[in-house]
């Protein structure tokens, strides 16, 4: 028995464990039946089975659930984002005035300004041109700006969430700023009502004012001001302004690749603009042309044309020298007309043709002899017998240097002013015929010497001043003394500052080219002095007439001695220092040079025009021996047979006949006049021997006298006082030094 059961327990040791029964016999699993098995591994597997769905239901529901979950707290977020927004929007929008009182602030005046043949000289103002409506200006312009700027602008609210959100799309993809979304509507509004800030505030402000915009004002309107407002770069504000800037033409005739070219500018004015960088703006208007492409705004056919054929500007717009004369009446109209509230149309007196032949006459000297005689400056003022200016070029280049040296730059005229003391001394009782001894001559500690130390003895009066003889001049000036002469030239119209001194007899004191000019105006027309002025009338756009010149001019001279001095200064010109100015015309005047050639005067006239032409640098330094006989003389020729083709040829006015030589004596001195130190024979002989015989006495010149009616002056009227209107100082506006008087200054003349 042992044995037996010794044999049946072996294999413990080699299966599973056992398990004892409730008699203590251990019972393998082996020993179990069959059927008993199967069941549990069947329900093992239905086990698993069902812990494996229920894993997958489980995921599927914490997938939508994640969602779920995420849409929800994106629906808050929109929720408390609309209501941050609106919050923000209250906020920023409470700070702007009420909406009752918004307004579209008035546009920037212009001052469209016209010359007297009709044509547009210059617009000045803020805008810097007229506004132009939408129906007037060139299709092109509109369709170009709203293709490249804004393609939905005419369905729209004012803002475009579409354009919007591709822009911000473009923005973080780029990773910069590339893009805006700003429609014509609130750009409009940034530039009517808000700064330039990039905030957050000024964004809402923005938005507002785009919904008032588009409330308030039709789609037309809108583009209308907005065209005319914007800044198309170089200055120019406004389609107009910009079409002028660029191309020389109105926004009226504008062509497709100069729309274009305008429309891609509003990207980058500064940068783009073809004054600048010509390149960039016709890469930009080539983006341009395609969106009007896409648009189909444009035909592929036109676009190849134009793509063909860019838009060509001009060289420089602010080149023209009737720019100086744009600014001068800019200048002048707050006294005429007071503030400008509106655009207005002022009617020049400058005639555009004169005024290019005369920027052409001093620029092509300069060209040509400049560099050489070391004249860099060139100043041409033209003016009628009635005041009006009809040409003034006040430098060599506008567009290099906008002062005016014409009425601003004082320099020293030479003797150029010595018409003012000869006239001093005829209304003293001098005549043309009256004699005096031109040697060297000493008065107190003044020695004047003439130019080129050569001397003629006795002389008259008319051929001391054809001559330019600054001796003589100054035995006249003390002859009359040095308070007659100011006076004299200050009722002629010199409005600066003279020193009553004996030197003023070479012209010591610093005067302006235009004043100069206009003080021998009365000589030209018979002894009247007019006011000088450059505007005719001022209009509205509307036709309101808000100024017109009217101006009478009163009588400054006597008749007789208009003559006798119209017959001396003619002289100058037919054998004294100016005879390269000689031409058809019967013309008279006077030359000027101060010392060491730093100024170069001619100023000249016939019975149809006064001008008045100087040479010099702006620093004061000397020209290499340029005299008012040289490049002056020959300036005013080129200008004035231009300006009288074709003008039926008028004598100068007055009327005096030269007394016969076998007549002539040395008049008496006035009482009480001093009497020049007397000089010897000598040193006449030793500084000039071919001086030692009078000169021959000057032919008989009947001068036919004019009625002063014919020049639209009135009739009868005395002398009057000098003008005492204001004068801007001489560092006003430029370079140009005053410098003091040496006595080298006065020791010389023209």
């Amino acid at each position: 028995m042992a044995n037996r059961r010794d044999s049946r327990i072996e294999p413990s040791f080699e299966g599973p464990p056992r398990a004892k029964s409730s008699a203590g016999f251990s019972v393998s699993e082996e020993d179990r039946v069959v059927p008993s098995n199967r069941n549990t591994s069947a329900k093992r597997q239905s086990a698993r089975t069902k812990a494996s769905r229920r894993g997958r239901g489980k995921s599927r529901r914490g997938l939508f659930g994640v969602l779920g979950r995420l849409a929800y707290w994106c629906f808050v977020l929109a929720i408390w984002g609309g209501i941050a927004a609106a919050g923000i929007v209250v906020y920023y929008g409470a700070k702007m005035p009420a909406a009752t009182t918004w307004a579209i602030p008035d546009r920037a005046p212009n001052i469209r300004i016209v010359s007297v043949d009709g044509k547009l000289l210059a617009n000045r103002g803020m805008s810097g041109g007229e506004a132009v409506g939408l129906h007037e200006m060139s299709t092109y312009i509109p369709e170009a700006v709203i293709a490249i700027e804004d393609r939905r602008f005419y369905s729209h609210l004012g803002i475009d969430p579409i354009g919007l959100s591709r822009a911000m799309v473009a923005n973080v993809v780029g990773g910069r700023f590339s893009q805006g979304g700003s429609t014509l509507t609130q750009q409009l509004a940034k530039n009517l009502f808000l700064t330039p800030d990039r905030t957050l505030e000024r964004k809402v402000q923005e938005v507002l004012l785009a919904l008032w915009l588009e409330h308030k004002h039709t789609k037309d309107q809108i583009l209308e001001m907005y065209l005319n407002r914007v800044y198309f770069g170089s200055g120019a504000y406004g389609v107009e302004a910009a079409s002028r800037r660029y191309f020389g033409k109105s926004a009226r005739d504008v062509t497709l690749p100069e729309a274009a070219l305008l429309a891609g500018l509003l990207k980058a004015p500064s940068r783009l603009s073809p004054a600048r960088d010509p390149k960039a703006a016709e890469q930009r208007s080539q983006l341009v042309l395609a969106a009007m492409r896409d648009e189909g705004k444009i035909s592929a056919k036109e676009l190849t044309t134009a793509m063909s054929a860019p838009a060509s500007r001009v060289a420089s717009y602010w080149t023209g020298s009737e720019n100086y004369v744009a600014d001068a009446i800019v200048e002048e109209l707050p006294d005429l007309i007071g503030d400008v509230r509106g655009d207005i149309i002022v009617d020049a007196t400058v005639d555009l043709t004169l005024q290019k032949l005369a920027e052409q006459s001093i620029r092509r000297l300069i060209d040509g002899s400049g560099k050489k005689l070391n004249a860099s400056q060139g100043v041409l003022v033209s003016i009628d017998n009635s005041g009006a200016v009809r040409a003034m070029v006040g430098g060599y280049d506008y567009s290099t240097s906008q002062f005016d040296r014409a009425s601003e730059a004082r320099r020293q005229p030479g003797s150029a002013f010595k018409p003012f003391v000869y006239m001093a001394a005829l209304e003293a009782g001098r005549t043309p015929d009256s004699v005096r001894n031109d040697a060297p001559i000493k008065i107190g500690k003044w020695t004047p010497t003439n130019y080129g130390g050569k001397y003629f003895g006795k002389v008259t009066l008319a051929t001391a001043l054809a001559k330019s003889l600054n001796s003589v001049a100054a035995q006249l000036t003390m002859e009359v003394g040095p308070d007659a002469v100011v006076e004299a030239a200050h009722r002629m119209g010199v409005q600066s500052d003279l020193t009553a001194n004996t030197s003023i007899a070479l012209g010591t004191s610093e005067v302006t080219p235009l004043e100069l000019t206009s003080a021998y105006v009365p000589f030209a027309n018979g002894g009247y002095r007019p006011d000088v002025h450059f505007i005719r009338r001022v209009t509205t756009a509307g036709g309101k007439v808000l100024y017109d010149n009217n101006g009478g001019a009163p009588r400054v001279i006597k008749p007789e001695i208009v003559g006798m001095m119209n017959s001396m200064m003619m002289g100058t010109v037919e054998i004294g220092t100016a005879r390269k100015a000689a031409f058809a015309w019967p013309a008279a005047g006077k030359t000027g040079t101060s010392q060491n050639s730093r100024d170069a005067w001619f100023i000249g006239y016939t019975a149809n025009l006064t001008t008045g032409v100087w040479f010099g640098n702006d620093d004061g330094g000397p020209m290499k021996k340029v005299t008012g006989g040289a490049l002056p003389a020959q300036a005013w020729h080129e200008f004035m047979v231009a300006a009288h083709e074709g003008v039926p040829v008028r004598p100068l006015p007055g009327t005096w006949r030269s007394t016969p030589a076998d007549t002539i004596v040395q008049d008496e001195l006035p009482p009480n006049t001093a009497q020049p130190a007397p000089v010897p024979s000598a040193s006449v002989s030793q500084s000039a021997p071919s001086a030692q015989k009078a000169s021959p006495p000057r032919a008989v010149r009947p001068a036919e006298t004019v009625d002063a009616g014919g020049f639209g002056m009135p009739g009868g009227g005395g002398t009057t006082a000098s003008i005492k209107r204001p004068v801007p100082p001489v560092d006003v506006g430029g370079p140009v030094k005053k410098r003091q008087t040496s006595i080298l200054d006065i020791l010389t003349g023209g």
